[in-house]
């Protein structure tokens, strides 16, 4: 296996997609000794995850665990951590405002993927079950990098 034990999903307030993807990765079947959690990148104060964040993730039988906001900071990472952030924009943040460069991909760039997670912010239930299910997808296929350091054959690419 690889050499990463620490995992960091990084959104912007760490409220909804990183979350969301803690969860969904806690709950996938793997045998990766990995110390997973999400932070932000810019958390003002600690708020719960969103509501509907939390409701997609209840009705796909995922129970958040207690969480509040929590603010990225660098001395979290070492040499054993990856960071997956959900967007290219938040993944150069990381490089120009934390100088993090090491270990960072987005979350569709390590498993294989094109584009960015689409943020359902302030949108309907809907484009949050789209969320989930792009999130676990694209989880999935991270997964199988970390066990077997490489991507499944078949990888299900969006139509442009």
């Amino acid at each position: 296996g690889s050499m990463i034990t620490k995992l960091i999903f990084v959104c912007t307030d760490n409220t909804c997609m990183g979350p969301m993807a803690e969860t969904i990765f806690r709950n996938e079947n793997h045998d990766l000794d990995v110390e997973v959690s999400s932070r932000g990148l810019v958390v003002l104060f600690p708020e719960p995850v969103n509501p509907k964040a939390e409701t997609i993730l209840a009705t796909h039988g995922l129970i958040i665990a207690s969480h509040t906001a929590r603010q990225f900071k660098a001395d979290e990472v070492d040499a054993e951590t990856l960071i997956l952030t959900m967007n290219t924009v938040q993944k150069r943040r990381l490089a120009t405002d934390f100088f993090i460069n090491d270990n960072v991909y987005t979350l569709p760039e390590f498993s294989g993927i094109h584009g960015d997670v689409d943020d359902p912010y302030g949108r309907e239930i809907a484009e949050y079950e789209t969320c989930y299910n792009k999130l676990q997808e694209l989880i999935q296929n991270a997964i199988y990098r970390l066990l077997y350091g490489r991507l499944p054959d078949v990888i299900k690419q969006d139509e442009e």
